[in-house]
């Protein structure tokens, strides 16, 4: 009793009052409201839009959304699907094991710097439309080709990023563990590569980024098959609501991996960015 008539003194009747006043305050500017208010905003323009006389190949939101569920009724949009994400699935496990293993070595060594940053800059800078002939030449128009324009959206993103983060690892750090007589394998096991993953992560999730257009624009310029058939053939046709539902679901599919990267990024390797209820 004597401790809880303590708290109600020790706390001036103003300050409660103006807590309980902006609680309702404090929920509207919470960061999930803002982005559902951000959304909406979004399909509200979308289909205000898609409503104005200007373009019959721009629908509007409700339109699409009633063909987006066409399309996963029939299931065709599932199995357009399946068809997109298996090179881009193959793409993505290539792309983050080799991109991640020749940025570290980048990173830990001049030499290998300066053999592979050039040919990964170039990479980056290349517009992909030019490369696409030559791979179709070179690999046909399977399976190989789709990998390979997924891997090289997604690879030098990855590459580029994880060598920079082993490069401006803390010197401070590296230099501790010198001093305490630690050896070159100890230093970059323990103290390099520990400082540089949540980097290197961030690089992923910009290479899956990177991966999804490269797998949509394989369908789209290689062959049309997967989401690429479902978006050229509404197109062809003129069913409009239908070929930006294709969009649409590719986007939603890439934004949802890509938020899902990011979560377990903060939940397991950056923990004290947590929030806290």
């Amino acid at each position: 009793m004597i401790g809880t008539g303590m708290n109600s003194l020790s706390t001036p009747p103003a300050t409660v009052a103006r807590a309980t006043r902006f609680r309702p305050l404090a929920a509207l500017v919470h960061p999930l409201t803002l982005r559902a208010v951000s959304f909406a905003i979004a399909l509200l323009a979308w289909e205000i839009a898609g409503r104005w006389p200007v373009s019959p190949s721009f629908p509007p939101f409700s339109e699409t959304a009633t063909a987006f569920v066409a399309l996963l009724s029939d299931g065709s949009l599932l199995r357009a699907f399946g068809v997109t994400l298996t090179p881009l699935a193959i793409g993505l496990a290539v792309s983050g094991a080799v991109g991640v293993g020749i940025g570290v070595a980048m990173g830990l060594d001049e030499r290998v710097e300066w053999f592979g940053v050039p040919i990964f800059i170039v990479l980056q800078a290349a517009p992909l439309a030019a490369l696409v002939p030559i791979l179709v030449m070179a690999y046909g128009i399977g399976l190989l080709t789709k990998v390979s324009i997924v891997c090289i959206m997604a690879m030098p993103v990855i590459v580029l990023n994880s060598f920079k983060a082993v490069r401006h690892a803390p010197r401070s750090l590296i230099e501790m563990g010198t001093s305490f007589l630690g050896t070159r394998a100890q230093i970059i096991r323990k103290i390099i590569l520990p400082a540089a993953t949540p980097v290197i992560f961030a690089g992923l999730r910009l290479g899956a980024a990177a991966g999804f257009v490269g797998a949509v624009l394989a369908e789209l310029l290689v062959t049309p098959t997967g989401i690429g058939d479902i978006i050229t053939y509404n197109q062809s046709v003129a069913d409009y609501p239908k070929m930006y539902a294709a969009i649409a679901a590719i986007i939603v599919v890439s934004v949802g991996f890509i938020e899902i990267l990011g979560f377990v990024e903060q939940r397991f390797l950056r923990p004290e960015t947590r929030r806290t209820a």
